[in-house]
């Protein structure tokens, strides 16, 4: 299954999709540069998910997890999760995979969307995954893409998914809708 990436949508048109359809209405603005991603609640102004330096894969996982994080965890700097530098043990390994296959399904789906590839993140580089923990993570991530599939995408992760499919069709791309049958294990292995 081939997907043609000509037309992507890059990390300013996603800044400019994101702050047009949420800095109003969720006070939650998008900003590239930093050196690490990070979740930022509203203070005195709106609400900033900060994504690595100018890459779009990471702007579309930080807003993966903000279009999955309730109420109470805009809340919190990072949603108030925690989070293991890279070095993590089996066991912090295993529970950072068991937390974010949703994410990344999300993540994946954004991707489609705007015609930009996607790329499993085990978040892990100076610790070796075994081959059968990557495989299962890469099933657990297209489980829960079906599952979106079937259930829907969160409303606003929905929002995001139809504004990105709307500038690629307006830059001669192709807009696709979301079908679990455009997804498959073996782009994540």
């Amino acid at each position: 299954m081939s997907t043609c990436y000509a037309k992507a949508v890059d990390g300013d048109g996603l800044i400019r999709a994101f702050d047009a359809l949420f800095l109003e209405s969720e006070a939650t603005c998008l900003c590239g540069g930093a050196a690490e991603p990070l979740y930022e609640p509203p203070d005195e102004g709106p609400a900033v998910i900060h994504f690595r330096e100018d890459y779009a894969a990471s702007a579309l996982h930080e807003i993966a997890h903000w279009c999955i994080a309730g109420p109470a965890r805009r809340q919190k700097v990072d949603y108030g999760y925690w989070y293991n530098p890279d070095g993590r043990d089996a066991a912090q390994q295993r529970r950072f995979m068991a937390v974010e296959a949703r994410p990344q399904a999300v993540e994946w789906c954004l991707s489609r969307a705007a015609g930009l590839p996607f790329r499993l993140s085990l978040d892990n580089l100076s610790t070796p995954t075994l081959a059968a923990d990557r495989q299962a993570f890469a099933q657990a991530v297209l489980n829960e893409v079906r599952q979106l599939c079937v259930a829907g995408l969160p409303p606003r992760a929905q929002r995001f998914f139809d504004r990105l499919n709307e500038l690629r069709a307006a830059q001669g791309g192709r807009a696709l809708p979301l079908h679990a049958q455009r997804f498959s294990l073996n782009e994540l292995l």
